[in-house]
């Protein structure tokens, strides 16, 4: 039995099934996407800023409700925990309804589930979220540019303009 996570000295980019490991022209070729355009893999950093843009939407959301002192480290962390749920909450409901959030849609990419449904749903946007959130099954990804976080919840991010 393969391990799906790879080795820790293989790289980020190992984090596949040895049978998995065929060359491609592009992310996604495997899976049947176009190398460019709508339908092709997102690529990292669109997805990246997208993460950004959804943390600075959180934030601000955060700060209609909870004080905000850069002077106070525990009134910080107050807020940061705050932001974080805020953010999970606003991922997690956008995702599960309607595949993408507003970073998402503001970079044109969406996140869809590999076995052709329509919506990812709450419990596979859950899963994403969370292995989102404590951050490195994000950041390792595979051929297609799918994190651990979308492997796990059978999802692709796939560019939509």
């Amino acid at each position: 039995m393969s391990r799906w996570t790879g080795s820790w000295l293989s790289g980020p980019s190992a984090a596949h099934d040895p049978a998995e490991r065929t060359t491609q022209a592009w992310p996604g070729e495997r899976l049947g996407l176009p190398k460019e355009g709508p339908g092709a893999a997102a690529s990292r950093g669109a997805r990246l800023a997208a993460l950004f843009i959804d943390f600075v939407i959180a934030a601000l959301v955060t700060s209609l409700f909870v004080r905000m002192d850069i002077q106070q480290p525990e009134v910080m962390g107050h807020f940061n925990r705050w932001a974080i749920a805020v953010w999970f909450l606003i991922s997690v409901g956008a995702i599960s309804l309607f595949g993408f959030t507003a970073g998402m849609a503001a970079l044109g990419i969406r996140a869809v589930r590999l076995d052709g449904s329509p919506m990812v749903g709450p419990l596979r946007a859950i899963l994403r979220a969370a292995l989102t959130a404590i951050i490195i099954p994000a950041a390792i990804w595979d051929a297609d540019n799918r994190g651990l976080h979308d492997k796990a919840a059978g999802t692709i991010v796939l560019r939509v303009r």
